[in-house]
């Protein structure tokens, strides 16, 4: 045990997401704590934090958002020589951006939605919008987690709505997808099972990921198995394609003509135990400690 590293999990940060980063570090270092000796060190500025050292300490990041996701966090960790858990430097930049990373996936054939992409100062008109991508868009933050700024129109009322109020630089529209949303965590590039995310109020936004009783999940999904296999296929190919290691989660819309469309890659997803990639993992037979274990 004493040659044994002490796994360093680092939370909190300086994204719009800190709070939801708390208690993932919270809920990993309790965890890790019967199998590792472990130290929670909560970061609150965009640094190495000094008492990391390479010789002693591996980083388990439990960071969200922009000096966590995006590749800032990790890229400084391998200047100061220090081991991580996680996806690296090139594939937390590529896949942080959505935009990016649809690219990567079309090229090689999987399934994404329609988009346009745009900068808030330059934003399309939503008449020429709406002809393009169909009745019903999706906003997002190119560069932005957990449902963070995430909208919704169904006319171009309410796009005008929607484009009036841009906080962010970068924003993509994407064609809404009606159908089942899904969800499948990746461990070493092997997919855990489905989960289909059910939001009572039909949108998974913000207020429906963090509000007690306001989604309902399902793990397994109800799919067949020649789908299940189908959407596992692409969940393995897009961790493949991004350049991912270790672990992620994949999140993905099955539309009501049974295709899949994938919607974005998470690097660093939320890690309590009631998170989507653990629930995906305990759904596979892997418990909540022997997942971390694991990663």
């Amino acid at each position: 045990m004493k040659n044994e590293p002490v796994v360093a999990v680092v939370c909190g940060g300086t994204s719009a997401e800190r709070e939801i980063s708390l208690s993932s570090g919270l809920a990993v270092a309790d965890a890790f704590g019967s199998l590792f000796e472990v130290e929670r060190i909560e970061l609150s500025e965009e640094s190495v934090p000094v008492q990391l050292n390479k010789k002693r300490h591996v980083v388990f990041s439990t960071l969200h958002g922009t000096f966590g996701e995006d590749g800032a966090f990790q890229s400084l960790l391998e200047v100061e020589g220090i081991e991580y858990a996680g996806c690296d430097v090139r594939s937390s930049q590529l896949t942080f951006d959505k935009v990016k990373t649809k690219s990567v996936l079309s090229d090689v054939g999987i399934p994404v939605a329609d988009q346009i992409a745009f900068h808030r100062h330059s934003p399309p008109d939503p008449g020429e919008a709406i002809e393009k991508l169909g009745p019903a868009v999706v906003l997002k933050p190119v560069k932005q987690g957990s449902s963070i700024g995430l909208g919704f129109a169904n006319s171009v009322e309410e796009l005008e709505s929607l484009l009036s109020d841009l906080k962010f630089d970068d924003w993509m529209l994407e064609r809404m997808i009606v159908g089942k949303e899904l969800s499948v965590g990746v461990l070493e590039g092997k997919a855990t099972e489905i989960v289909e995310i059910r939001p009572r109020s039909g949108q998974y936004d913000f207020a429906s990921k963090y509000t007690k009783g306001f989604t309902e999940f399902v793990v397994p999904a109800p799919l067949s198995a020649e789908l299940e296999c189908e959407i596992k296929e692409i969940v393995e190919r897009t961790f493949e394609a991004c350049g991912c290691r270790d672990y992620a989660r994949v999140d993905l819309m099955f539309s009501q003509s049974n295709h899949p469309f994938v919607l974005e890659v998470n690097t660093l997803p939320g890690m309590k135990e009631t998170s989507l990639l653990p629930m995906s993992a305990a759904a596979a037979g892997i418990n909540f400690k022997a997942l971390l274990k694991k990663l």
